[in-house]
């Protein structure tokens, strides 16, 4: 068993677009204090809320000196967070203020209680992976980025199909002409991909999913493959126009015809915390709507 986790520096972050969200973080930035916890709120969630000046940090300040990081938001927010925090070895917690909330799975109406539980010892932990993307030759690193949930190739302009080829390990799979290619880690299997007829992952496997999106041939199906191999992507030079890659969905950069993408899995992990009453398949029940015990 992994040693207890000591508390000491909590960081909170988040993206309070609507007064509720605000509402969650000062609760738990009250609570937090009258704990006597040390807390760093992120100074982009700072700047609208009512918190002390010397409790408004930079993210990367918060990656520094946190031993927790809560985020309240949406899934969106733990995405944003995730690809910061991971370089840390923080543990991130998950308060919902979203949609969904397969990543953030505190609701806010017991945000005191859960997040004390946390604190205090009661919790599970897990690890998950995230891929990176670049463009090769791009020696300037601007096309880069990192994402937990999926990389994302779609055409530049709507309703264009795009061409492009797929090697896994420098081996060539195959040619696909369509709207795009999603490539999914089991954290994003519930997102896009599964939209897109992707397979949902359990988070403890090390896989990833290929997943074409609208492909001109019936037989492109979607395929899952060891976490650990290399994806590299051509774009072909037949494409009339740019193509666009997304991570996320928060970062984007165009790819041009002939260019090549390589996809790796991230050295760096995510270290998630979850109440301890925490079970994923009661999250997937829930969330998308299955059915009970008869």
């Amino acid at each position: 068993m992994a040693p207890a986790l000591s508390f000491k520096t909590i960081g909170i972050m988040g993206k309070p677009k609507h007064k509720e969200v605000g509402e969650t973080i000062m609760t738990l930035y009250q609570h937090l204090l009258d704990n006597n916890y040390q807390v760093l709120v992120e100074d982009s969630v700072a700047a609208g809320i009512d918190v002390a000046q010397a409790d408004q940090a930079q993210w990367q300040t918060i990656g520094e000196q946190a031993n927790l990081v809560i985020v309240v938001g949406g899934d969106g927010s733990m995405l944003y967070s995730a690809r910061l925090m991971a370089s840390y070895n923080i543990p991130l917690l998950g308060v919902n203020r979203g949609y969904l909330g397969f990543l953030t799975d505190i609701q806010p109406q017991q945000v005191t209680e859960k997040v004390s539980e946390v604190l205090n010892g009661e919790y599970t932990q897990e690890r998950r992976f995230l891929l990176e993307a670049d463009i090769a030759g791009d020696a300037t690193k601007e096309r880069y980025s990192d994402a937990l949930n999926d990389i994302v190739l779609y055409p530049g302009e709507i309703s264009r199909m795009i061409e492009f080829e797929v090697y896994i390990n420098d081996s060539f799979v195959y040619s696909l002409r369509g709207d795009g290619l999603i490539i999914s880690t089991p954290t994003g299997s519930t997102a896009y991909s599964l939209s897109a007829g992707g397979p949902i992952m359990s988070p403890s496997i090390n896989a990833i999913s290929l997943v074409p999106m609208f492909p001109h041939t019936l037989s492109s199906r979607p395929i899952s493959i060891d976490a650990d191999s290399k994806v590299d992507i051509v774009f072909s030079q037949a494409n009339e126009n740019e193509a666009r890659l997304s991570c996320d969905g928060q970062v984007r950069f165009p790819v041009a015809p002939g260019e090549k993408i390589c996809i790796r899995k991230r050295k760096e992990d995510l270290w998630l915390l979850h109440p301890k009453d925490y079970d994923y398949f009661r999250l997937l029940r829930t969330k998308l709507g299955w059915g009970s015990k008869l």
